[in-house]
């Protein structure tokens, strides 16, 4: 027997309106509403699995508090359910084998009962009861089917809420976790130089102004860029960064201001670019000195009239957006030498904050040390009592050329080998002046790096595009070491 037309309406009806509840309190009132009133009952509540059980969640013309209790409604119906996993339904209880003589239909006078499992894959999440005192119930086997089939509906409805609202937990976990790594708490320094980076940092939280971080590769830059927005008005807004360097040139424009479809072989649907992605946040842009020429114009107009043209279109799009710039090179020069657009630069270093190398604030080691010790050690599971006095001084004396980055680096390769409570300089693997330029246990990746390169150079002459090719990086890469690195 198929179900009746205007079940089957209602089904349609009511799939679309419970799947846009998103309260999971809201969506089971609004599910207990739908079957008492398609079936006009009298009573009904709901019972969701817990690890207590089965617990009452809604309920109408029933007090929740008093669910459980025999006197009040059809426990037998219940336990019947529950144990086969069935729905049962009785148009007249007086006829009904399996429920005559339990005690509530005869206190209550109960004349009709349906109750449904709730059943997802296959296991029992909850059970649907509505009863009735009157024969004006619509029982009947075709209101059966409506009732399987909504009681179906009901149990994804129930599980999408409840992953909805988990996704919303751990988001809001995942949103302090991010305010707590990104707080300057979490930004070690005490040393005169950090201080002032401190205050100025704390200066444009509040306002809009583009800030450009300079400082050396490993320093922190995108540390405290993330710091800046995260503490700062727009800290529930995107934060959006973007390594320029790591983008081909001929993807950079599309990337940032996206697209429209056909604007190229491939663009086969319109795509947003990375700035409006950022609308009402930050876009962070690190090594922003890697920015083609031809772009750096488009860019000074971005930021001087807060407007973007997607590639292929006529029609600019206004964006609201912060911009925190960063880089390692030295723009003065880079403008000097004709590679950086002078305007761009003016317009980009409205507050410029530099960020010290490790080497000029020595005095910050100790409480770095530290910090990653706690850090890894708590990671591994591991327990330290700290630093032997010369396994410290070793960490004091070395110039870190890769600054936070490598310093942390060391730290957590010391506390993965250390076997003592304390750890010692035997622990601490770091690359030592006055040996042959070679790769060595303790270097950093960007130390290999370049030796690699310089080699590789030397080898072909100074061929910078041979170079490339060889090492199957982009030539604007080895243009971009060279420049850092100070290869010539």
């Amino acid at each position: 027997m198929s179900i009746p037309e205007q079940y089957l309406q209602a089904l349609l009806e009511i799939s679309g309106e419970i799947n846009s509840i998103q309260d999971p309190d809201e969506l089971l009132n609004r599910i207990l509403d739908i079957a008492l009133q398609q079936l006009s009952a009298e009573r009904g509540f709901i019972l969701l699995k817990s690890d207590e059980g089965l617990l009452p969640r809604a309920a109408k013309n029933i007090d929740p508090e008093k669910i459980s209790d025999i006197s009040e409604i059809s426990s037998t119906a219940i336990e019947t359910v529950i144990e086969k996993k069935q729905a049962l339904l009785t148009f007249d209880t007086a006829e009904n084998e399996e429920l005559d003589g339990a005690p509530s239909i005869m206190l209550n006078k109960i004349s009709s009962i349906a109750c449904v499992p709730l059943l997802l894959k296959g296991r029992l999440i909850g059970v649907i009861y509505i009863d009735s005192q009157s024969h004006t119930a619509k029982l009947n086997h075709q209101s059966l089917k409506f009732m399987n089939a909504f009681a179906n509906q009901a149990a994804i409805a129930l599980e999408n809420s409840r992953l909805l609202e988990n996704l919303r937990q751990e988001n809001n976990i995942l949103k302090e976790e991010f305010h707590r790594i990104y707080a300057f708490k979490e930004i070690v320094g005490k040393s005169k130089s950090m201080s002032q980076v401190f205050s100025m940092v704390g200066k444009v939280l509040n306002n809009i102004s583009t800030v450009l971080l300079t400082g050396e590769t490993g320093t922190g830059k995108e540390l405290f860029a993330r710091a800046i927005h995260y503490n700062g008005l727009r800290h529930d807004r995107p934060f959006v960064a973007v390594n320029c360097a790591a983008i081909p040139e001929k993807l950079i424009e599309s990337e940032l201001y996206g697209y429209k479809k056909g604007a190229f072989t491939g663009a086969v649907t319109d795509k947003k670019g990375l700035i409006e992605s950022a609308d009402g946040g930050t876009i962070f842009l690190d090594e922003i000195a890697e920015i083609p020429p031809a772009l750096q114009v488009k860019l000074l107009r971005f930021l001087q009239e807060k407007e973007i043209q997607p590639v292929g279109s006529n029609q600019p799009v206004n964006v609201d957006v912060r911009v925190i710039a960063a880089t390692n090179l030295d723009l003065e020069l880079e403008v000097q030498e004709g590679r950086f657009r002078e305007d761009l630069y003016y317009r980009l270093q409205v507050i410029p904050i530099h960020i010290p190398p490790l080497r000029e604030r020595r005095s910050d080691i100790p409480l770095l040390a530290q910090h990653f010790l706690n850090k890894y050690s708590e990671a591994t599971g591991k327990h330290f009592l700290g630093f032997t006095e010369t396994a410290m001084d070793q960490l004091v004396e070395y110039p870190w050329p890769g600054n936070i980055r490598q310093f942390e680096n060391v730290i957590e390769r010391a506390v993965v080998m250390a076997t003592q409570s304390f750890i010692t300089e035997e622990d601490i693997i770091l690359r030592r002046k006055g040996k042959a330029q070679g790769i060595e246990a303790g270097m950093t990746m960007d130390e290999m790096q370049r030796i690699l390169l310089e080699k590789t150079l030397q080898a072909l002459d100074g061929n910078k595009t041979h170079a490339a090719n060889t090492l199957g990086v982009s030539l604007s890469w080895v243009h971009y070491k060279c420049r850092e690195w100070g290869i010539r």
